[in-house]
């Protein structure tokens, strides 16, 4: 027995609705961006959220993020930060306890990936570099 064509019919159409639906959608995200709005996939960064249809920095997240800062400039590892954090009743924007993981992104979106050492770390590193090259 073969399958009846027309739900060969029936999926090209799925498809093609699928895909008008996605196109509508996409360009409904590019006017709100070209217009200054929010148009991000999930809950905002940590430290960020949205007031109507705009992302603004959050103060009190802003205050926590500064402490984070605080705390890793001082040589304190990820783990200790979180655990500090924890220790001080403080949440992520979820509700949860940090994780270095957690830790580790807010420092990530405040430094760039790539550095994310304090000064600190950095300098005796060069200087261990320095000397050992001469």
């Amino acid at each position: 027995m073969t399958a009846p064509q027309a739900s060969s019919r029936d999926s090209d159409s799925q498809d093609q609705d699928k895909a008008s639906v996605w196109q509508r959608l996409q360009a409904g995200r590019a006017a709100k961006a070209a217009q200054g709005g929010y148009v991000g996939y999930g809950s905002p960064a940590y430290g960020e959220r949205v007031v109507n249809g705009e992302l603004t920095q959050d103060e009190r997240e802003q205050q926590v993020i500064e402490l984070i800062r605080r705390h890793h400039k001082s040589g304190k590892s990820l783990q200790q930060i979180a655990n500090w954090m924890n220790d001080q009743g403080y949440t992520t924007k979820r509700g949860r306890q940090w994780q270095r993981i957690s830790i580790k992104r807010v420092l990530d979106r405040l430094y760039g990936r790539a550095n994310r050492k304090p000064s600190s770390v950095k300098s005796s590193l060069e200087s261990t570099e320095e000397a050992g090259s001469q």
